[in-house]
């Protein structure tokens, strides 16, 4: 069964900021040159089509295949979607959220869109880590490979090689969209496998994943080591404390702290203040306070990055029952369960900072030339004329987004400077918004037509608009979003809810 948190990483790819839009044809009154019937026919190496089904409400035929790596015993389903008319010429490849490698459910928007396209499982069902770990107690590291970048190119070989069958055709240009470990999964096709891909939108990724999955559990480790417990309340009275000191630093009212990385809030004023039937008290700032630095280790060297101030922090510093007790972040609980701890009963509650910093030494070492994203050589993409547009939020819950910022730094000193980046790669972050780009600041709108425009026509993004919508669907505010580091200053005059009236700075340094 999904917990709540697996399921929200699961739907991130349908809440991310990239809109339905209808690109123009390519490839003008084309017509499958296949039935259907024939796909079955159709021989992929180590591949095994399971099924070829007509979606009459959908206009697609839809396949699912199984894709072996022999001698292993891995088997990594993919799923296909054609359209039967109208196809624009492109194929777009999906991604997943936390453990799950993706969803059939995620092939509706693009081939609606016109897009051959394709999501996959990489190698095990549902949203659960425990494919890592054998019943003898073994790491499954076929598996372990498949849903850390390989399940996801045998996607798209598999998807593009349907797809150039039934149309007669290859696409002309191929699309990668994902968001949190889809975002991840973006960032390694272009390290791994750069000619995948001609475009990718890679959302809140999960770039570091072995450092950030383990660094997740600071906040735990940091209630566990001092044996107490910060309430959901308490930890939202921060929040709203927080956001209400920093709102106005940018010249602008809008619940919003436009740079939290730099804000430097103390939750001091809060102790003696009352939080519904409790008292905010000195060991409620201490927690806190560690929480928005980040991990350390006993020496003090800096291991992940805190979480910003404006950030819901119940999803990481999560609590339950009565006295209360930790609640620690899903992913994380069985990341140590089944890849450190390698022990289905290891109960990551117990966790204190000692054992924390092994675990996360351990994560780092073992998996992260598997898992991370990391690699900011990304000579082969760009040569090959691959685009790459990464978002992320500021209030993100669950990977900071320094370690985006971090990493996009790295790609600028490895790439030949913030100009010669630009050329191929750009990040927009989002102030005020989750890590489903939810929250009181802008989504940005247009994603994946600014994306498209940059492959197909050499327009590349300068700015993209974020909109904050009522429940309704109706905009309240538009906000420009600036590639970094520049960002969105108020030009003085005019309506603050109006994208018109602000303009591109830098900040000093």
């Amino acid at each position: 069964m999904k917990t709540p948190l697996l399921c929200f990483f699961a739907s991130l790819l349908l809440t991310s900021p990239v809109l339905a839009q209808r690109p123009v044809s390519l490839y003008p009154d084309i017509v499958p040159v296949r039935t259907p019937d024939d796909l079955r026919k159709v021989a992929l190496p180590h591949t095994t089509l399971s099924s070829v089904v007509v979606n009459e409400a959908e206009g697609s035929v839809r396949i699912t295949a199984v894709v072996t790596h022999p001698p292993a015993t891995d088997r990594v389903t993919v799923w296909v979607a054609l359209p039967l008319k109208n196809w624009n010429g492109r194929f777009m490849g999906n991604g997943g959220g936390g453990f799950n490698g993706g969803s059939a459910n995620s092939l509706r928007g693009p081939v609606a869109q016109g897009f051959a396209t394709a999501a996959t499982d990489t190698g095990h069902e549902g949203g659960s880590g425990a494919f890592a770990l054998s019943a003898s107690g073994r790491l499954n590291w076929q598996e372990i490979r498949d849903n850390a970048y390989l399940g996801i190119h045998e996607m798209t070989v598999v998807g593009k090689a349907l797809a150039t069958a039934f149309y007669g055709k290859a696409p002309r240009y191929s699309y990668f969209i994902g968001s949190s470990t889809g975002g991840r999964q973006g960032l390694m096709e272009a390290q791994r496998y750069p000619d995948d891909y001609d475009g990718i939108f890679s959302g809140c990724p999960a770039v570091n994943w072995a450092r950030m999955v383990p660094g997740s559990l600071w906040a735990q480790a940091v209630m566990q080591e001092a044996n107490h417990y910060v309430s959901k309340a308490k930890l939202d009275a921060a929040t709203t404390a927080a956001v209400a000191a920093g709102d106005a630093a940018d010249g602008v009212t809008d619940g919003v702290i436009d740079d939290p990385i730099r804000a430097t809030w103390d939750p001091q004023v809060l102790v003696g203040m009352r939080v519904g039937a409790e008292t905010f008290t000195a060991a409620d700032a201490a927690v806190l306070r560690q929480i928005w630095d980040g991990a350390r280790s006993r020496d003090g060297q800096r291991l992940w990055h805190g979480y910003t101030r404006g950030t819901n922090l119940f999803a990481v510093a999560g609590t339950e029952g009565t006295p209360l007790a930790g609640k620690p972040f899903s992913i994380a609980f069985e990341w140590v369960k089944f890849f450190l701890a390698q022990n289905p009963t290891y109960d990551s509650r117990t966790l204190k900072r000692d054992e924390f910093e092994l675990f996360f030494s351990q994560s780092a070492e073992q998996f992260g030339p598997v898992f991370s994203a990391d690699d900011p050589d990304l000579t082969r993409f760009r040569n090959r004329g691959g685009k790459l547009i990464v978002t992320h939020g500021l209030a993100d819950q669950l990977i900071p987004p320094q370690s985006t910022i971090e990493y996009y730094e790295r790609v600028q000193q490895r790439m030949g400077g913030a100009e010669k980046t630009a050329e191929f790669a750009r990040l927009f972050l989002v102030p005020g918004v989750d890590h489903g780009f939810r929250g009181a600041g802008p989504t940005p709108s247009g994603t994946q037509a600014a994306l498209v425009r940059w492959v197909e026509e050499g327009k590349a993004p300068d700015q993209l608009l974020g909109q904050v919508k009522d429940n309704d669907g109706k905009v309240l505010r538009t906000r420009p979003l600036f590639p970094y580091p520049q960002f969105a200053k108020y030009s003085g005059t005019g309506n603050t809810d109006d994208a018109a009236n602000f303009v591109a700075a830098t900040p000093s340094r």
